[in-house]
């Protein structure tokens, strides 16, 4: 018989997981790249510029002041890609790239362990990924 598992058990190694995955070469270079952009000045003043601008632009929505509008988005799209086009911007985004693929990684991977068991718990396909029961009852001459 196998071990049964509850909620508890299985958040505990979850924990564990997350205590790791927060501990990996990614997550480190992610911590890093954003407290470098936290202590640039430039970057600082630009997001700055850019959170003035976006409440302008959604007062100006609300308002419907189209002309106006669209020289603020005009401006903010300019602070946009001069921020993007600070190197250490750049490989900011990059590790958050870096960081979601990682999760996204353990996610399918938890994902299709946990599928793979049940298929070969119940005596199935894992190839065709079907259960014991739905593999019995697809048999030729098998009653339904």
């Amino acid at each position: 018989m196998t071990e049964l598992f509850t909620k508890d058990d299985i958040i505990a190694k979850a924990r564990e997981i997350a205590h790791m995955i927060a501990n990996t070469e990614e997550v480190d270079f992610f911590k890093r790249a954003e407290a470098q952009i936290n202590e640039n000045q430039f970057v600082r003043e630009k997001i700055a510029s850019l959170k003035s601008l976006q409440k302008q632009a959604v007062n100006f929505q609300y308002y419907g002041k189209e002309k106006a509008l669209n020289l603020i988005e005009e401006k903010i799209a300019k602070i946009e890609e001069e921020i993007d086009a600070i190197p250490i911007v750049e490989e900011f985004k990059q590790s958050q790239v870096d960081v979601n693929d990682l999760l996204q990684l353990v996610s399918n991977a938890i994902a299709n362990n946990v599928t793979d068991e049940i298929v070969e718990s119940t005596g199935g396909d894992v190839l065709r990924g079907e259960t014991g029961s739905k593999v019995r009852n697809s048999q030729p001459g098998s009653c339904s």
